[in-house]
């Protein structure tokens, strides 16, 4: 990992320290748009044409068959049945309290309004699959899907080689009893739950992670002629570690790592005003990275990846709030009191013990982040991701005249006179 010493550094040098590399998907925008439009056209034969030319794959089905959910429940060993029930029962449980509440107030007398919150009727979600079949972005989507009550939800993950689906995700979606499930992947597979084909039906909202191809279908879904509304734009994966004297280097070293091997635009970043403690860890990460299976991939991202020598933990917690990473260790025996000043983070992991895959994992807490510099805007997937608030007004002759008035004087005052005339013509409704 390059090493900086912040003091050293002038503000442009600084500034350059928080930029993002990776996540540009401008020039595949061209493939992608073909690729939606061609989709909205031919629909199915489509879907089967590009699974053979972008996967090798040739599908004779798309829907996911009773007789492959049945034999995933029989090939899934027993103990990562139990992991994945286990993962389960922890996201229901924190997300569950999550159900935003309805409201009503009388702003004036005789003029009430209120909010009430709509699940989102048809959701869809892309799970990563292929090599690397996320059964964990399965939980994470389809949990608080249905805790908020979305009537249809629609899963598309990619095949393998051989035109299936990995069985443990389908093992966790038979588990979940979410039935609606495609063989498809990539710009391909956005396409088709934007514009709906023969298979697949036409979805509100699309939520999930996927490589640049899927991230530029949903950057290019969300405009018109589509105008399906998605998650979030996320970009590769990043982890921020606050450490010191007090940290364990063995620990830090395996959560970069952690991070590092989802790919090799991936960034993680460790700040520390111990350099002995960021020596440690160097000594570490080249120890751990020996026997890791995908070491390529992770030393290309850790080559590109940063230890930032800092004064103090305030001035680390200063970088990280302007960082404002996606993941956030903390892992120094002071987290608690430092957790308060944390304003920018996608999910914070406080202390030694709470590793960043747990997160990812089995904790309870929604791993579907926002990335490159988001957070300082924006948070993670909740139930409230899946439902939309509706607002209601119920005006009564005790309110109209205050009301009339403040609304016919600011109608006029903005040059609307259709407005005011529509507030005016009610103040006889008082007699």
């Amino acid at each position: 990992m390059k090493q900086y010493d912040y003091q050293t550094l002038n503000q442009n040098e600084r500034a350059s320290l928080v930029r993002r590399r990776g996540g540009d998907f401008a020039e595949v925008l061209p493939t992608v748009r073909e690729v939606l439009q061609t989709v909205a056209k031919r629909g199915d034969d489509a879907l089967v044409y590009y699974a053979r030319k972008f996967d090798g794959v040739e599908m004779s089905s798309l829907p996911v068959t009773e007789d492959e959910f049945r034999s995933a429940t029989s090939t899934v060993s027993k103990e990562r049945q139990q992991a994945i029930r286990d993962a389960a029962a922890s996201i229901k449980a924190y997300h569950a309290p999550q159900v935003p509440k309805p409201y009503e107030v009388e702003t004036r007398r005789g003029v009430r309004c209120r909010l009430e919150w709509r699940s989102i009727r048809r959701v869809g979600l892309y799970v990563p699959g292929g090599s690397a079949p996320l059964v964990s972005t399965l939980l994470m989507l389809a949990i608080p899907a249905q805790i908020a009550g979305c009537r249809e939800i629609v899963v598309v993950t990619p095949p393998r080689k051989d035109g299936t689906i990995s069985d443990e995700i389908l093992f966790a979606a038979e588990l979940l009893g979410v039935r609606t499930v495609f063989k498809i992947g990539g710009s391909q597979a956005i396409a088709a739950m934007a514009t709906g084909t023969t298979s697949v039906p036409k979805v509100d909202k699309i939520f999930g992670p996927g490589n640049r191809y899927v991230t530029a279908a949903k950057a290019l879904i969300a405009q018109p002629p589509y105008n399906v509304a998605i998650d979030m734009i996320a970009g590769p994966t990043e982890l921020l570690v606050i450490a010191d004297d007090s940290s364990d280097p063995v620990f830090v070293a395996s959560d970069l790592i952690s991070q590092a091997e989802h790919g090799a635009d991936s960034q993680v970043v460790l700040v520390t005003p111990s350099e002995s403690l960021a020596k440690k860890v160097q000594l570490r990460l080249s120890e751990q990275l020996i026997s890791l299976p995908r070491s390529a991939i992770a030393q290309r991202a850790l080559e590109s990846s940063l230890v930032i020598i800092v004064d103090n933990i305030e001035e680390a917690v200063g970088f990280s709030n302007s960082y404002a990473p996606e993941h956030l260790i903390i892992a120094t025996d002071s987290a608690p009191d430092i957790a308060s000043k944390i304003t920018n983070a996608g999910s914070v992991f406080l202390g030694q013990l709470t590793s960043v895959v747990f997160g990812d994992y089995a904790s309870g807490t929604n791993h579907t982040l926002p990335t490159a510099r988001t957070a300082s805007a924006v948070g993670g997937l909740t139930v409230g991701s899946f439902m939309k608030p509706i607002f209601f007004q119920n005006v009564t002759k005790d309110g109209l005249q205050s009301l009339v008035r403040t609304t016919a004087i600011l109608a006029e005052a903005e040059g609307l006179e259709g407005h005011a005339r529509a507030a005016r013509v009610r103040e006889k409704a008082r007699d």
